[in-house]
């Protein structure tokens, strides 16, 4: 059964509510829960729209989306354990796998360079991805 709702407020049943556009466009549109520590492959714990992740070399990875997003435009924000004796990890967003430079946002995947302390890049056994459009 196929079908459309139209609503300008959607409300639960305690009477709490918020404008369809927050729904629509505030929602996260894609997440991902993985452990890249393994080496040469990468095992999603839990996801909502991404289909793999993609082990490219020593802390690179792409990001596979199940359903193509309407445009490169989205936002997105990562976090990661600190493993290895690094004190502290961070992500570059939308960097190629052989070197930190930009690399083009395309609407059906997104790629990551993980760095630690001295800037080598680095596994992480908890990275985590969220995607806003």
């Amino acid at each position: 059964m196929a079908g459309t709702i139209a609503a300008d407020v959607l409300m639960d049943g305690a009477g709490n509510s918020t404008a369809m556009d927050n729904a629509i466009y505030g929602s996260a549109k894609a997440w991902v829960n993985f452990n890249a520590i393994s080496g040469s492959s990468c095992v999603i714990r839990t996801s909502y729209n991404v289909s793999s992740v993609t082990y490219n070399s020593t802390g690179s990875y792409t990001i596979n989306f199940t359903n193509a997003f309407v445009d490169a435009n989205y936002s997105w924000f990562t976090t990661t354990s600190a493993d290895f004796g690094s004190d502290w990890l961070f992500a570059n967003i939308n960097t190629t796998t052989s070197s930190a430079t930009e690399a083009v946002p395309t609407t059906t995947s997104a790629t990551m360079q993980l760095y630690g302390r001295g800037s080598t890049t680095h596994n992480s056994k908890y990275v985590n991805a969220v995607f806003f459009r």
